[in-house]
């Protein structure tokens, strides 16, 4: 080639990749979106408005939040369109109260906290969401577009801290952003396995220009050249970091998409459980979810006949007393079983790992995911049928493909049975007198008997929870929360006071144990200020117990298991609600003070029932690890 030639190409290769560049630099700086969308400069308007628009028309009521100066703007724009702002003692509270509304609605629950400290408190509260799979936004302040990575006040890297505890997680870089990209979270936070998303707003993408252009203003810019680009740079971003804000934007809900079984999939189950004489169902929190009401669920449960144990949020699904509901002995029953639906429900530890399956059983799993759906099944056990799908659909598909077709009434007669001989001993065991205090069994079976047709129940804490799970009994779908697959302590406060939100008219209890109690005794302040008077019933034998009950035996010592017998009736009256002290000597009023609380809760006001209860060997062997 020509060196004249071969040098013009070279040149002109070099000039290619100048202007690609440059084009690649204008469009990163917002050059040309700069010049088809203006920057309204003299606008009042902040992107806590653009947050606010989008919450309500996907139907958000209510805001969780602990207040920060780096999320005000949210927080006044909520109020202003009529979403109720909830503030919480603390950051982890609120995720927990906005997952016990996404849990009881049927939508996404919106929690939104400050930057730096304010999002770490949060990290187990969106861990549990994650395992729960409760569809949850979360909404976390940041520092600055310009000054992230600079040390600027409370600034972390948020992002890599929340990117493997949600489906999803965005970083607002202009105001414009804020609309499509909380569309785009909501939906995802609710599709396939639903779970919590997160969006981070750095405070220059929610305050309004006048406020962030002062901020914007060099006081004392460089001279010369370099004193010129970094006056225009700055000057840039900010006009692009407004550039199209206040444009008419889409605020509708996307589409939800879930999972759901194929027809050959549920012709081929119906064939199965059509021929099972002693099947079994094993109903877990996905039933529960959207898109199926879990009255439609009930009555497929109902039509097909089946024995059910159920676990997680599905606990009330069908009531109080029904037949087919079994609550004990699901051991025995799963070795008898010729066949095993799992409906929602994982092999984990809950199950052994699948070892409590038996390998001559038909076993058809049934979840939305995948990685849930066959968990320890290379170990373990193995499904005849594997369905990727939503459980409640399936189960209604299921139960209409089988119309008229009920299973063999002598088998869920029989287990019914094991539970009535079951039952009838855990009442006497609450009859008997415990070395010291209260027997708990008959606190639980006392509360049981008293509460409310309407009332929700909440369970926080290790051994009172534990045995509050085999007595007390929810009387329908939905009134049932504990904290799931992660066994965290400290949702109490905050799942109480989603449910109240929920449903005020339903009594809520809690069923704390001493331990737990500690996380969020402060939340009755919470109670008192928004008008939620739950009700909290606390298991109080100034100990740690499932763990003591294990470690004491195994290992001679009961350090850092022990407690005191603290007087959290005195803490509740110091927030504003009222409490009482339950002694052995109380035994024989013990209906009439449980009365006396509901009648509190009735007239506005949070109450504490502070049980002192004694030792059984009522849960011996249970697991704590």
């Amino acid at each position: 080639m020509d060196p004249f030639a071969a040098a013009c190409s070279v040149l002109g290769g070099c000039a290619c990749i100048a202007v690609g560049g440059l084009v690649l630099a204008a469009y990163r700086l917002g050059l040309f979106y700069q010049l088809f969308h203006k920057t309204e400069t003299k606008s009042p308007r902040h992107g806590g408005e653009s947050v606010a628009e989008v919450l309500r028309a996907h139907g958000v009521k209510f805001l969780f939040t602990l207040v920060g100066g780096h999320i005000s703007p949210i927080l006044v724009a909520c109020e202003k369109v009529g979403i109720r702002v909830v503030d919480t003692r603390h950051e982890a509270t609120a995720v927990f109260a906005a997952d016990a509304v996404s849990r009881l609605s049927g939508t996404v629950g919106v929690a939104a906290v400050t930057a730096g400290p304010g999002l770490t408190n949060t990290v187990t509260a969106v861990k549990n969401a994650q395992m729960a799979e409760s569809p949850l936004l979360l909404l976390g302040g940041a520092a600055g577009t310009l000054l992230q990575g600079r040390g600027s006040l409370q600034d972390i890297d948020q992002m890599s801290l929340f990117k493997p505890l949600c489906k999803f997680c965005a970083s607002i870089r202009t105001v414009r952003e804020i609309v499509p990209t909380l569309r785009k979270a909501l939906a995802i936070a609710q599709s396939g396995t639903p779970g919590p998303v997160f969006i981070e707003f750095p405070i220059d993408t929610l305050y309004p220009y006048h406020l962030v252009s002062k901020e914007f203003a060099v006081k004392n810019p460089p001279k010369g050249l370099m004193g010129k680009i970094v006056s225009w740079y700055l000057n840039n971003h900010l006009m692009n970091l407004f550039a199209g804000a206040w444009e008419t934007r889409d605020v509708s809900p996307l589409p939800v998409h879930f999972p759901q079984a194929t027809e050959d999939q549920i012709q081929k189950c119906i064939e199965l459980v059509s021929r099972a004489k002693k099947p079994v169902i094993l109903l877990g929190s996905q039933a529960t979810l959207p898109p199926k009401p879990a009255e439609d669920v009930r009555k497929a449960l109902e039509d097909l006949g089946i024995p059910c144990f159920l676990g997680g949020m599905s606990r009330g699904m069908l009531g109080k007393d029904s037949p087919i509901h079994i609550r004990q002995n699901r051991r025995d029953a799963l070795k008898e079983a010729d066949l095993v639906l799992l409906a929602g429900t994982v092999c984990d530890f809950r199950l052994s790992y699948g070892r409590v399956l038996n390998r001559r059983s038909t076993i058809i799993a049934v979840n939305r995911d995948k990685t849930q759906l066959l968990k320890n099944s290379d170990m373990f056990w193995k499904p005849t049928v594997a369905v990727q799908g939503d459980p409640g659909s399936f189960l209604v598909h299921l139960s209409k493909g089988l119309k008229g077709h009920r299973c063999p009434e002598e088998w869920p007669q029989s287990l019914k049975a094991g539970d009535a001989t079951k039952e009838n001993a855990n009442r006497a065991k609450a009859e008997e007198k415990t070395e010291h205090h209260l027997n708990p069994l008959k606190v639980l079976h006392c509360v049981d008997e008293l509460m409310a047709e309407d009332s929700i129940i909440v369970a926080d804490g290790g051994d009172f929870v534990g045995s509050a799970a085999y007595i007390m009994r929810p009387r329908g779908p939905l009134r049932w929360l504990d904290p799931g697959a992660f066994g965290t302590l400290g949702v109490g406060g905050g799942f109480a006071l989603g449910a109240k939100l929920c449903r005020p008219e339903s009594e809520v209890w809690i069923v704390y144990g001493d331990g737990s109690l500690g996380y969020t005794v402060a939340e009755f302040d919470t109670f008192t200020r928004h008008k939620t008077p739950v009700i909290a019933v606390v298991g109080n034998d100034a100990c740690w117990s499932q763990i003591s009950r294990e470690q004491v035996p195994i290992l001679g010592s009961n350090v850092a298991c022990g407690l005191s017998f603290t007087d959290y009736h005195v803490v509740a009256d110091g927030y504003g609600g009222n409490g009482y002290i339950v002694r052995r000597e109380d035994e024989d009023q013990l209906s009439d003070i449980i009365q006396q609380a509901q009648r509190d809760a009735k007239e506005g006001k949070a109450t504490l029932l502070n049980v002192l209860i004694g030792k059984t060997n009522f849960r011996e062997g249970s697991i704590s690890v």
